[in-house]
Order: C-alpha cells, then structure tokens, then sequence
C-alpha cells in the first residue's frame, strides 16, 4: 500500500455471549477506510471507529447501484493463530466485480493487507469457540453526489468484521430446497457473475414464497429455458450421481465461489473427478427415479458445505439421502474446516497467518 494505514482507536465495546453469535448481528470495534477520486486513485486508508456511514443523498450508489461485496473469514487456530482462507481469491473476484460494475480496480496485495491490519487490531473479536469464526466483509460503494447514469468519479471502501457462531450448532442437518422455476437470480452476460447486491435483492421474492411453503432455500434455474441448474440460495451446488460429481459451468451467470473451486480441488486430491457441466433438472429427478442420486450440498463461505435432503419440482417432492448429510459432503465440510482452523495439514498452501 502505497499510504501508511493510519489508525484511531475507539472506545471497545462489550463482546457478545459467543453461544449465541448467530450471524451478521454484532460488529467489532472498528472499520477500515479508504477514498477514490479520478483525480487521486485510492488514498487516505485509515482504521477508525465503527460508526454509521453519513452519505449525501444523491450518492450515485443510491440511486444507480454501484456496488460490489466480499465475504471471507478469520478463524482461531488451536495454538492461538489467527488465519485467513485463500484471500487472494477473493481479492482477485473482488476486481472481476469492480471491472463488471465499471468501478476502480484495486491492488490485491492492498486488499488482503487492509483485511490483515483490520483483523489485526481487532483480534480480540476473533472467537476461540470451536465452529465459530471473524466473518470479513468488504464493500465499495460509489459516493459522487449526481444524478446521471454513468460511472461514478468517487468510491468509498470499507470493511467491517462480524463474530458469527457455528452454521451447525446442532449438528450438519440437511436443508429443504424448493426448485424455483418463475422467477430468476441471473442471465448469461447480466450480473451474476460479480458479487453486487443486486444480485441478492432480486434472489428475496423467491426465497421468501420458497418459506412460505416451508422450505429452507431455492435452487435456480436458467434465465433461457427455466430447466438448466445454476446456483442453490447464495451457494454454489454439486450433485453425486452413480459416482460421478457434478457441478454447473460457470457460464456467465453463476458466482465463481472460493469454496466451490476449494471442493473441487480436493475431490479431485481424493482421486474422483468433478464434471463442470450443464446439468438439467430432469437429469437430477431422473437420476433419483433410477436410485443413481447419492448426494447433493451446496458450498460457501457461511455453511463451507450444506447437505440438500430433499427438493421440490413441479410439484414433486424427492427425499436425498435419507435425511442425513451424505459422506462426501460430510467428509469434505470436514476436511476443509481442519485446514481452515488450522487442525489438518495445509498441503494446498491455502491459508494465511494473519496472526502468530
């Protein structure tokens, strides 16, 4: 970074009960910052006191939707060190979002170095509880005062740091998923494949009918021909069929996720291949019908791995599984969480010390 990163303390704050984090409800003492201008590149990166945001209300953000998201955590090792999980993945898709959104790309090296001084300061949120961990999310949104669709001339970025617990406080429970076949997450050459908010509002209205019919999540389908399987919620999605492992082509409109690529790799570590493919719906119930569908779980930052136990089509509800996690995803939320938190041997060289 190219600026000293500049720090103002603030008053701590009493820490929250770690059994009862949940997710996304309590923030850490402090934020970083950083400022964009045409005329300056990014400058000013400081660490200053958590506090609400003040925004002139005609911030182009609000009003044309520049904005663009990561999602990343810290974790405590057993011997007290703090790690982080393949960050330059997410600083490289953190550009891929900005070029998509014609917003300023950033250094990576300056984006996991913003990330490790933050946590750093704030190590003392970082949860020793087994299962819980520092989510990391930053964000840059545009700030120029003007009414006038064209890119922005000024961006702020910041990051903020929320202790969550355990996704699997009672244990790894498969989810209920309904087939969404109305409304869409995504189209080839939209969005979908930039990490923007947009992406999630347009996502409510089907997970919130999905409940309603008390299902857990929503699968997506393809924007063209309602039959093409895209993503499961905000996660990517894999399918064991008679052995093989199916994921879908990152074609354009599906998130290319840290963890799923992490999955992939160590299945194929394991000796079994993963197909990167097109996968239809029809394919998935026909599989079932033939007694081949072994296994479905999504795979993300939150949940690492999430057992599927049954999905909902047409109508027609199928059971996987028999209502447990099957055991590939079992073995893989495993294995991915030991090198995570630093129990099992790193031999992908994937994470790094924030903190000895």
């Amino acid at each position: 970074m190219k600026e000293t990163i500049r720090v103002v303390n603030g008053k701590a704050k009493a820490k929250p009960d770690p059994n009862a984090l949940g997710f996304g409800s309590y923030f850490t003492d402090h934020m970083f910052m950083m400022d964009y201008s045409n005329e300056q590149g990014w400058h000013d990166p400081r660490i200053v006191p958590y506090a609400p945001l003040q925004l002139d209300p005609a911030a182009m953000v609000l009003h044309y939707g520049q904005a663009v998201f990561e999602g990343l955590k810290a974790y405590r090792a057993e011997d007290g060190r703090v790690l982080l999980f393949r960050p330059g993945r997410n600083a490289a898709r953190f550009n891929l979002s900005n070029e998509r959104l014609t917003m300023p790309q950033m250094d990576e090296s300056d984006f996991i170095e913003a990330v490790k001084a933050l946590v750093a300061v704030d190590a003392g949120w970082v949860p020793e509880l087994p299962g819980a961990s520092l989510y990391i999310r930053p964000f840059i949104i545009a700030t120029e005062a003007a009414l006038g669709v064209r890119p922005s001339s000024r961006y702020l970025f910041v990051i903020i740091l929320s202790p969550v617990g355990s996704y699997y406080g009672q244990g790894m429970k498969p989810v209920d998923i309904y087939v969404e076949d109305r409304y869409v997450r995504a189209v080839r050459g939209g969005l979908g494949v930039a990490k923007t908010p947009a992406n999630y509002a347009s996502s409510l209205k089907a997970q919130e009918l999905a409940k309603r019919e008390h299902y857990d999540q929503v699968l997506w389908l393809d924007a063209v021909e309602s039959r093409y399987i895209e993503e499961v919620g905000s996660m990517n999605v894999f399918f064991r069929i008679n052995g093989e492992f199916v994921t879908p082509l990152l074609s354009g409109s599906i998130l290319d996720g840290v963890t799923r690529s992490s999955i992939i790799e160590l299945i194929n570590a394991w000796g079994y291949e993963v197909s990167e493919r097109r996968i239809a719906i029809d394919e998935v119930y026909r599989a079932h019908a033939e007694g081949t569908l072994q296994e479905v779980f999504g795979t993300g930052t939150a949940a690492v791995v999430a057992p599927v136990g049954s999905l909902c089509w047409n109508g027609e509800r199928i059971e996987i599984g028999r209502g447990e996690a099957g055991e590939m995803a079992a073995r893989l939320y495993e294995t991915l969480t030991g090198i995570q938190y630093g129990r099992l041997p790193d031999e992908f060289g994937w994470t790094v010390t924030c903190l000895e």
